[in-house]
């Protein structure tokens, strides 16, 4: 990091967003732990409706564990950046990402011109696969 970005997040900050983190992984954990008590416990429903709702139900429950599952890990991984100093800085340009986008987002690790940047990326590579 270059001497312009030395005083970027103090150290009061990077405790207030590791705090943050924690406290949102150990919200997702139970959570989890939740939606996998209620999994295990499936009942067989005799009437085909209750059994149809059940069933999409436990499709939904499975789906909302595996992104918690995912973003538990980009906790993780946002915790190591906050542990080795990279936290708050663009994987692809180095810049500080921003206070404000770190709190409504802080797991992210692209700045918002570098996010766009991707997206439109990913809408361009999408659109080159749609044939007419």
């Amino acid at each position: 990091m270059t001497k312009k970005h030395e005083h970027y997040l103090t150290e009061e900050q990077l405790e207030y967003f590791r705090g943050k983190l924690i406290n949102w992984k150990a919200e997702l954990i139970r959570e989890s732990t939740e939606i996998r008590e209620r999994l295990s416990d499936i009942s067989v429903e005799a009437d085909p409706i209750d059994a149809a709702s059940n069933m999409a139900n436990q499709a939904l429950d499975l789906r909302t564990r595996d992104r918690m599952r995912k973003l538990i890990y980009k906790i993780d991984q946002a915790i190591e950046r906050i542990n080795d100093g990279t936290y708050g800085y663009c994987e692809e340009t180095g810049e500080p990402i921003g206070i404000k986008r770190l709190e409504a987002r802080p797991v992210t690790t692209l700045s918002i011109q570098a996010q766009e940047r991707h997206e439109k990326k990913e809408r361009e590579y999408k659109d080159e696969d749609v044939e007419y």
